[in-house]
């Protein structure tokens, strides 16, 4: 894959390696956003609680000027007088998620040279 002739090219893994690290970065600020707000009578995550998550944490240390901006941002009203997020909800709601009783097992798939023990090649499991 080539982004730039004057750079080179990238090797196809990069995208892969770029997504997970994005992935577990964005999985370690939302847990420790989510203890900041379990810590607090509040079931709703908001921007305060992420600002302080990222002030009490030095890995989240380089987000200090993006979570002062979000919350000047945030308090900011647009000319109408409305305020930035107008569909926040104010009421409690509770959302059924049905579950499904039927467990399909799959077979894992095999290389065309499945004979091979020697594979270095591990499959990535993304759920969302």
């Amino acid at each position: 894959m080539q982004k730039d002739v004057e750079v080179g090219r990238i090797a196809m893994a990069v995208p892969v390696i770029i997504a997970r690290a994005l992935e577990m970065f964005l999985k370690t600020l939302l847990t420790k956003t989510c203890l900041v707000t379990q810590s607090k009578p509040s079931t709703v995550m908001s921007v305060a609680h992420m600002k302080q998550c990222i002030e009490s944490e030095k890995l989240f240390h380089f987000l200090k000027e993006a979570a002062e901006r979000a919350t000047s941002t945030a308090a900011q009203r647009d000319n109408r007088g409305l305020s930035m997020w107008p569909l926040y909800r104010t009421k409690q709601s509770e959302h059924s998620v049905k579950k499904t009783t039927d467990v399909v097992e799959v077979a894992p798939r095999r290389s065309v040279a499945s004979d091979e023990s020697s594979s270095s090649e591990s499959e990535l499991y993304i759920c969302l």
